[in-house]
């Protein structure tokens, strides 16, 4: 079995929390009173998802919901310890939201050495918002990731089957990495 873990990170107050716990069900119910993440919120769970062969791998997830602040910035490096992949929430109808997703792309994305595959936007329409489907207007680095869009409301499903195979890349990446290093034993 593979182990993931997987940091959820971006602007305050666009809808990571709320994501983590539909993605892990945590909850049966999406929405509810803002709370603030204070640091770091570990969530785990078992996902059955696609390999690259086509065969359906058994994989823990550990899911970070990380606080939006930047007062928690100190505590960065040890949420990016031992990271498999990074998803930037954020919600396109705030417009500070896309440049601090810059910030957040620089700090956890290009500090790591990520590969685009490992990387996920997310686009998160709140309730009652009204819902552009388009490319948002994004930096270059940003540009360059997959763009996905979650709305709970109108199709939570789509946003799963989203997150599973963004998953399946993840367990992609770790099996290659797990094949190299036993190449690397054996010869």
């Amino acid at each position: 079995m593979f182990k993931a873990k997987i940091l959820i990170i971006g602007p305050s107050e666009c809808g990571k929390t709320v994501l983590a716990n539909f993605l892990s069900d945590t909850v049966e119910t999406i929405g509810g009173d803002y709370s603030p993440t204070q640091g770091v919120r570990i969530l785990e769970f078992e996902s059955q998802t696609l390999s690259g062969s086509g065969k359906n791998v058994a994989c823990e997830v550990e899911l970070w919901d990380c606080a939006g602040d930047l007062r928690f910035e100190s505590c960065w490096p040890a949420l990016m310890k031992d990271s498999n992949g990074v998803i930037i929430v954020f919600n396109p109808d705030m417009p500070s939201h896309m440049k601090e997703a810059e910030l957040w792309h620089s700090s956890f994305i290009s500090s790591q050495g990520f590969q685009e595959s490992q990387c996920l936007l997310m686009a998160h329409h709140k309730p009652g918002s009204a819902a552009d489907n388009g490319r948002p207007v994004l930096a270059s680095q940003l540009s360059k990731l997959p763009l996905i869009h979650s709305n709970l409301e109108e199709d939570p499903e789509e946003v799963r089957q989203e997150f599973h195979r963004y998953l399946g890349s993840i367990v992609k990446t770790l099996s290659e990495s797990r094949e190299r290093e036993e190449m690397s034993i054996i010869t």
